[in-house]
């Protein structure tokens, strides 16, 4: 991993979550994750069993012996537990079938909640943002994401019953903010698969801003062909197809994000 950025005193840790599947959300911690690694050394958290993310940055599955699973267990030092990508700045801490019997094996343990947070504070100051792909479920995994976090990225598809299961999910987030982590905060939602030959895509947009205001992300990520070719290729669409229409959306959502924070810091 390159080291070329300055080290910041404090880590963002950001949970990127949607119990509903389908909705671009490994897709987005992804291409997020590449396209902020452009200007900040950024580490992704792989806490779905199913290792989409793994895959998607071309880690192959013999090579995710140490990962999530290994952090929650507490087996090894948590510095032990990146593996650098092929992308510069841009790391990745793996995940692998073992994972998904994680939630049994912690459930009797009086911290189970704060496994994660414990793993990637011991990481503070080595990574500018850390991004933790969650699984589709709001089960205990989750819930070590959302105790870790400093706050959560919804992405939202633009299809038809899109809305739905949002407001159960912000309820979860106040639950966890109330019995966690009074920190935690929703950081935004991003619009995903929008296609802009459907009326229907730009009628979610227009119910998402009027129910969520400022805390949709102006950004909209297009359905695009380049975005799944890419996936296929175990590469981010930045790398795969720099100049597509998805490539320059996740780097504008990238630049969106990063002037928010800088504009909260300030604030």
């Amino acid at each position: 991993m390159s080291s070329n950025t300055a080290p910041l005193s404090t880590t963002r840790i950001i949970a990127i979550t949607n119990q509903k599947g389908g909705v671009g959300k490994t897709t987005t911690t992804i291409n997020l994750a590449a396209a902020l690694a452009l200007k900040q050394r950024v580490l992704l958290v792989d806490l779905d069993p199913q290792g989409n993310a793994s895959t998607g940055l071309g880690i192959e599955y013999d090579q995710r012996n140490i990962g999530t699973y290994t952090a929650l267990m507490q087996e090894a030092e948590p510095q032990s537990l990146a593996t650098e990508t092929e992308f510069d700045n841009l790391s990745i801490i793996t995940a692998n079938n073992e994972l998904a019997g994680a939630e049994l094996e912690m459930i009797t343990d009086e911290r189970r909640e704060y496994r994660l947070r414990d793993a990637l504070r011991a990481l503070e100051g080595e990574y500018d943002i850390i991004l933790i792909d969650c699984p589709p479920s709001l089960g205990l995994l989750t819930l070590n994401a959302l105790v870790a976090a400093d706050s959560v990225l919804v992405p939202l598809q633009c299809e038809f019953f899109a809305l739905e299961g949002i407001s159960q999910l912000v309820k979860t987030i106040d639950r966890v903010r109330r019995a966690f982590n009074a920190d935690l905060h929703l950081e935004g939602i991003v619009l995903t698969m929008y296609d802009r030959r459907n009326n229907l895509s730009e009628l979610v947009a227009q119910d998402a801003r009027g129910f969520f205001g400022d805390q949709v992300f102006s950004t909209l990520i297009p359905r695009n062909i380049r975005i799944s070719e890419a996936q296929s290729h175990g590469s981010p669409v930045l790398n795969y197809d720099p100049r597509s229409t998805g490539a320059t959306a996740y780097i504008a959502l990238a630049e969106e994000l990063t002037k928010r924070n800088i504009e909260k810091s300030k604030g």
